[in-house]
């Protein structure tokens, strides 16, 4: 896959923010999930689905009245602005569509490529960077350098405060997954398992060797071209940036699994 500059940043965007997706102050444990409210119609049961999934990690929202998912960006961006800062909020986010941008950018990850125009975070700018020659290409550290602000953004971030928020909006992220083909899925379980992924992905502390075949870089290795979108992100921000960012990523796994039954 084509190593683009903004798929580079994507993940680190989304370990702080997207892995649940952000929204408000309030964590409650997470139990089982009521029936979203009145004005937040789920889709119908597929008549194909004989019946509903097991739930393995069910949220509860908090109680109040939310906006409508087409309506709900101006909420959000003020819980984020409250959660971040009002600059980070305007380097990092697209809010514009914000929950659907998670959404699909989440269910994305494990796949081969992501859809840029979807990320729910900004490009951190910049050109990619190799070191060596065309025939001989390394990544650089000078381009894992390029995302060292975002990940101390990410570390600095609470993940109960994170999840909190998440929960409090949680069935808005429920209906953007049902609309994304989705009816008898259930996003809390899809975000765990794409975490468990993440976190699957290799620790590599030598150099990563490149090749251009055409325009882009890839991968020289095969099997580390093959990985999913979102492991390969990992292995592009460098050995020290991947560490910080998977101990962000089991942290807010704990929060989002502190309520499931003892397995």
């Amino acid at each position: 896959m084509a190593m683009t500059r903004a798929m580079g940043w994507g993940l680190v965007g989304l370990a702080s923010l997207a892995v649940a997706a952000a929204v408000y102050f309030g964590l409650e444990r997470l139990r089982p999930a009521p029936q979203p409210p009145a004005q937040l119609p789920v889709a119908a049961p597929s008549k194909a689905a004989a019946e509903e999934p097991r739930i393995r990690y069910p949220v509860r929202p908090e109680p109040g009245t939310l906006p409508a998912l087409d309506a709900s960006d101006p909420e959000i961006g003020d819980a984020l602005v409250k959660l971040l800062g009002a600059r980070p909020l305007a380097v990092l986010i697209h809010i514009d569509g914000f929950v659907r941008r998670v959404v699909a950018t989440i269910d994305n990850l494990p796949r081969e490529k992501l859809a840029l125009h979807q990320l729910p975070v900004r490009s951190p700018g910049g050109q990619f960077i190799a070191a060596g020659t065309d025939e001989s290409a390394v990544l650089s550290a000078a381009n894992y350098a390029r995302y060292e602000r975002y990940v101390r953004i990410a570390e600095a971030v609470d993940a109960k405060e994170l999840v909190a928020l998440y929960a409090r909006f949680y069935p808005l992220f429920q209906r953007a997954y049902v609309e994304l083909g989705y009816p008898q899925g259930y996003f809390n379980d899809r975000l765990v398992e794409i975490i468990d992924g993440l976190l699957a992905a290799p620790e590599l502390p030598g150099p990563v060797r490149l090749v251009r075949p055409k325009v882009f870089y890839r991968f020289a290795d095969p099997e580390l071209e093959r990985l999913p979108a979102g492991r390969k992100i990992l292995v592009r921000i460098g050995p020290e940036n991947s560490a910080r960012v998977k101990w962000k990523l089991r942290e807010i796994r704990d929060a989002l699994t502190a309520g499931a039954p003892a397995r």
